[in-house]
């Protein structure tokens, strides 16, 4: 009877409380504030809650258990839980119906270690982690060992707080660019910053984190790389953000930071970038930069680098301390904005000895301090559609550092009409020397001054300017006679105006010789002609069948022409004066001399012109071109040219020029050219200057330049295939981190190795009247060599010959990093010897964020 009664007991308690369970459901499923009347007191009335959640909670999982008394719910093995756009994946989830709470975890491996980390998935965005806790009802959230994929990054924080859907805190957060990791491929970044606190922001276009103070490690390995804050932004657009800089050491001036600023884009189409320069013995540069564009219209730039630069001690007799400035502007307009007017400028001023002074190592590692000088100029192009005229307006200052001059043009407008045929047939080809005959013809107006930095823009500056007007007038024609002659004929007419003229003499109070400039207006007419007669041949040889030269093809265009101009020193023509030198030697001067619209001729000729030019080729048999056979050439060309002046009173004959150009072994350039002088040249007893006299036949070299360059590279010592053949030779390929690496049978890697070498030299010699004459020669070196597939070094030499002494010399070494590339570069020798180090990370996001970008030393003013 008792065992009967135990056995009831319990189903009857399954039951009530399972009606007690029905009971509070259905209690929570009533509308809020629905009056219930109670079966015993009608009067009685209950208020019913707000439902706890908004939303129906989704589970499933291989093992699902519920304790109802605690109101938990466990989920084991491929748990998965959806409430509302969160979706929840782990391999174990509880859930407290009370608290309203999820936690989930990953698979656990045998030791006790996240195997398999459980992922959050809200608004199409994924999250990998430990542990995790969801509060379904705050929607707040606290992880462990989270991972948060941002843009082309991923941050992994040792705890993670969500405080809603737009804010995350977290805790010694490593933030990563590095491919390998993010895609899973290697569990260790190569690199990352590391912040003990991180807060990330998340908008509907945009995010960004906002960080303490930070350091970069790499390879797990702290580094020197510190920074207060960081503002790293997760956008498409253009976003502020600091200028890293590169650091190094420079022999006179010290240590350094190159390049240390900010950037801050203006509107969609400008940008400001703001850097420095900071050196330990006291130099400093500002370099302020406006960039701007706007698609389709035009692109251009504003910049400027003011500074100081302090050399030695103060104090003492090395001690220096010099301003320098430049100031750049470059716009150029795009060809599609507007096809008949076009607007570009390149102005670069700079002060006379910025060059040897300026602390930014960027001109001296792209050799910017050689220059001998600076040009400017803005122009205006004006094209019409109905008329075949093209006007020109330019302004040019060109700035001279060795003379400490500067030549100013403001402006010059050139009018062009474009070529036309003067009796062009209205149908049919142009036949004859009347159909042929083409007119050029334009108007050039013309201001100019040479002064100097005090001078500029001051009455002096203007009252030196002078102002010219010229009109040139060329026509030409041709025809064929006999098929295989051309006949040609040309005359120019120059017609010109200035407002300045010359007078000459000589001081005897100075001992000089002194040149005036008069405020007078004059001009002058002039007019040359000639006429020319060119043929081709061609000259062949065979060889026998068989033979490894198939033939030799020699091509030569010889030409006489016939070229005259009048004398118009003649004192009938006003154009030309005397005046009496320091010997009493009466001279002969132009009043145009110094001006800026030339001078007439002053003798007259009537002169014979020679000229040869030959190409020679050669046909030799080849395996590897299809046709059998290849060319190479010889002498690309091979030239002569001189003439013979019948009107002149003494040394008829002009210099001998000779010319060549040739390519050897299909590698080798070679460019040369040769001076004779035709006549004997004496000199007196203890003088350096000799005297043209009129034996003619005694050649002497006037001048010789020679320049030769030859390009190596390991493609030239290798079979086409065998790039290729590396593959097949080495079956095992390297994997994470060496995926460019073959390795044979001993476990050795193996990988191309490309390298360039350029080689060139280059010599030359002046002689003109002296006894000895001036020679230049120098050999330079110019190569680069990637010495595994990550490593790459390259320099550049120079070595000058007759000081025996090395000009320029670079050194640099680069290492991809996978995620980001460590430059290094040291000039060693030269005016500044220097070093400089950078590290860049090379994902674009930083790039935006940090502004890092890749330096090329053969781009002009390239940032650091």
């Amino acid at each position: 009877m008792l065992k009967t009664g135990i056995k009831n007991i319990i189903p009857i308690l399954i039951i009530l409380i399972f009606n007690n369970f029905l009971a509070v459901l259905n209690a929570q499923k009533l509308p809020e504030n629905k009056i219930v009347n109670d079966t015993i007191r009608k009067k009685d009335t209950i208020v019913v809650k707000k439902e706890q959640l908004d939303d129906v909670v989704e589970s499933k999982a291989d093992n699902i258990r519920n304790d109802i008394p605690k109101k938990m719910t466990f989920l084991n093995k491929k748990a998965q839980v959806k409430y509302q756009d969160m979706q929840i994946d782990a391999d174990y989830i509880s859930i407290d119906w009370d608290k309203s709470l999820i936690f989930a975890r990953g698979e656990l491996d045998s030791l006790g270690k996240i195997k398999t980390p459980a992922i959050a998935t809200q608004g199409g965005k994924k999250y990998e982690y430990d542990e995790f806790t969801y509060n379904i009802k705050t929607r707040q959230a606290i992880a462990f060992n989270a991972r948060t994929e941002e843009s082309e990054g991923v941050i992994v924080a040792e705890k993670t707080k969500k405080y809603n859907d737009s804010v995350f805190f977290m805790r010694r957060g490593k933030y990563t660019t590095d491919e390998y990791f993010i895609k899973k491929k290697d569990t260790i970044a190569d690199y990352y910053l590391l912040a003990p606190n991180i807060k990330l922001i998340k908008g509907k276009n945009k995010s960004q984190v906002i960080t303490g103070p930070i350091q970069m490690y790499i390879e797990q390995v702290p580094t020197p790389l510190i920074m207060p804050f960081a503002i790293l932004p997760f956008s498409d657009k253009r976003s502020a953000g600091i200028l890293i800089p590169s650091f190094g050491e420079r022999e006179d001036v010290g240590f350094f930071l190159n390049g240390l600023g900010y950037y801050q884009p203006i509107g969609d189409h400008f940008d400001l970038k703001i850097l420095t320069d900071i050196y330990t013995k006291g130099s400093w540069n500002f370099r302020p930069e406006v960039n701007y564009k706007k698609n389709y219209r035009y692109t251009g730039n504003f910049s400027a680098d003011i500074g100081t630069t302090i050399r030695g001690i103060k104090g003492l007799s090395d001690y220096s301390k010099a301003s320098t400035y430049r100031i750049a502007w470059r716009h150029q307009q795009d060809q599609k904005a507007n096809p008949f007017l076009t607007f570009s400028a390149s102005v670069d001023m700079v002060s006379n000895k910025f060059y040897n002074n300026t602390v930014n190592n960027n001109y001296a590692f792209n050799q910017n301090n050689l220059n001998a000088q600076q040009n400017s100029t803005v122009s205006v192009i004006k094209r019409f559609l109905t008329l075949p005229v093209t006007i020109t307006g330019t302004t040019s200052y060109s700035q001279n550092f060795s003379t400490g001059f500067s030549d100013l043009k403001l402006p010059v407008v050139n009018v062009a009409i474009n070529q036309f045929y003067l009796f062009k047939p209205k149908t049919g080809v142009r036949q004859g020397l009347l159909e042929n005959i083409t007119v050029n013809t334009g108007l050039n107006f013309n201001n100019y001054v040479q002064t100097n930095a005090g001078e500029l823009f001051t009455k002096t500056m203007w009252d030196k300017m002078q102002t010219g007007l010229k009109n040139n007038i060329s026509l030409g024609t041709n025809t064929t006679i006999a098929k295989y002659f051309t006949f040609s004929v040309n005359a120019n007419i120059d017609n010109a105006l200035t407002t300045k003229t010359l007078t000459r003499f000589y001081n005897p109070l100075s001992n000089k010789v002194e040149d005036v400039l008069n405020k007078k207006i004059a001009g002058y007419s002039s007019f040359t002609t000639g006429a020319s007669l060119q043929t081709v041949l061609y000259g062949m040889l065979n060889f026998k069948k068989g033979s490894p030269i198939q033939a030799i093809r020699h091509m030569m265009t010889p030409q006489i022409g016939f070229s005259y101009s009048p004398d118009f020193s003649a004192p009938g023509f006003g154009y030309y004066k005397n005046y009496y030198n320091d010997r009493g030697e009466m001279t002969q001067y132009s009043i145009f001399d110094r001006g800026i619209v030339g001078t007439p001729s002053s003798q007259l000729v009537q002169a014979m012109t020679f000229s040869i030019n030959n190409n020679v080729e050669m046909k030799v048999k080849s395996k590897n071109d299809s046709t059998g056979v290849r060319k190479l050439k010889i002498f690309e060309s091979l030239n002569f040219n001189t003439s013979y002046n019948f009107a002149a009173p003494s040394h008829k004959w002009s210099i001998f020029q000779f010319s060549g150009q040739t390519t050897l072994f299909e590698k080798l350039n070679l460019n040369t050219s040769l001076a004779l002088e035709p006549y004997q040249i004496l000199f007196a007893p203890g003088e350096d200057t000799g005297i043209r006299t009129e034996n003619f036949g005694h050649f002497s070299v006037q001048g010789f330049n020679a320049q030769l360059s030859y390009p190596l590279s390991d493609a030239i010592f290798r079979k086409k295939d065998e790039k290729q053949d590396l593959s097949k030779k080495y079956s095992t390929k390297g994997e994470i981190r060496n995926e460019n690496y073959y390795f044979d049978e001993d476990n050795y890697a193996r990988f191309e190795q490309p390298w360039t070498l350029n080689i060139n030299a280059q010599y030359g010699y002046t002689r003109s009247l002296t006894r000895f004459g001036n020679k230049m020669a120098s050999i330079g070196l110019d190569g680069s060599i990637k010495l595994s597939p990550y490593w790459n070094l390259n320099g550049n030499l120079y070595y000058d010959v007759i000081t025996k002494e090395i000009a320029n010399t670079r050194i640099g070494f680069s290492r991809d990093q996978r995620s980001f590339t460590i430059n290094f570069n040291w000039i060693p020798y030269g005016q500044y010897k220097v070093y400089d180090f950078f590290i860049g990370i090379k994902a674009n996001i930083l790039r935006d964020a940090l502004k890092y970008k890749d330096r090329s030393f053969t781009q002009p003013n390239a940032p650091f």
